[in-house]
């Protein structure tokens, strides 16, 4: 498989590249974030570090995820809890904390592009509630036959929504995912959110409040 490699310590970096390539991975290494967004189009599966030098690992995964479902294993020192749970809320695929037995590596790497490759073939298109369209590749919305013009913010919330369709999601999952940190997003802004969206797509309960927990797309 072709793998991006995000990770700036030269010695680990050059360490785990030689021993994937080993193994018959072909690896590309970049020691920079912004590097791994531009160039993650190319990779069947990223290895992504958090420490990196330009940017948060975690912001990285969040702006990938906006954009792409390629599957992304964090690999990294920070073993603490709230980044773990942080970075699977936000979309990566794993998460393992350094140091990491190769044999683990290798086996938790075949698991998520197994995984990756299940839910493309159960992938039905777009997500359809009632007469509304939402097409989360395209990032685009029809309600009614009528595209619906949404911010990146607004799509992004509903995003998040239609990936679990007639399913309750906390408030605070929908803030890591949008936001990056619900510790650090304000909630008021998520309400401000839902309340455009409803009027945008002119069904106002097509977004149903879950008091004291969140919101759910359709029923």
């Amino acid at each position: 498989m072709r793998v991006l490699l995000v990770e700036d310590d030269e010695g680990v970096a050059g360490a785990l590249a030689e021993s994937l390539q080993t193994h018959g991975h072909s690896v590309t290494r970049t020691a920079r974030g912004s590097d791994a967004l531009t160039r993650h189009r190319d990779a069947d599966l990223l290895l992504l570090d958090l420490g990196l030098p330009d940017t948060d690992g975690l912001e990285v995964l969040r702006k990938i995820r906006q954009v792409s479902p390629v599957p992304i294993v964090v690999l990294t020192a920070r073993g603490d809890e709230r980044s773990v749970v942080r970075g699977l809320r936000l979309g990566a695929d794993d998460y393992l904390a350094k140091p990491v037995r190769l044999a683990e590596l290798l086996a938790r790497m075949d698991a998520v592009l197994r995984r990756a490759g299940a839910s493309a073939q159960a992938d039905g298109g777009p997500v359809r509630v009632g007469d509304v369209e939402i097409d989360l590749g395209a990032r685009r919305v029809v309600a009614g036959g009528a595209e619906v013009p949404l911010t990146t913010k607004e799509f992004a919330v509903l995003a998040v929504l239609a990936a679990r369709p007639g399913t309750a999601v906390s408030r605070q999952q929908i803030m890591d995912e949008v936001w990056g940190d619900a510790y650090l997003a304000v909630s008021r802004s998520l309400d401000v959110h839902i309340t455009q969206l409803r009027a945008k797509l002119g069904r106002p309960g097509l977004l149903a409040t879950i008091r004291g927990f969140g919101y759910r797309l359709g029923s």
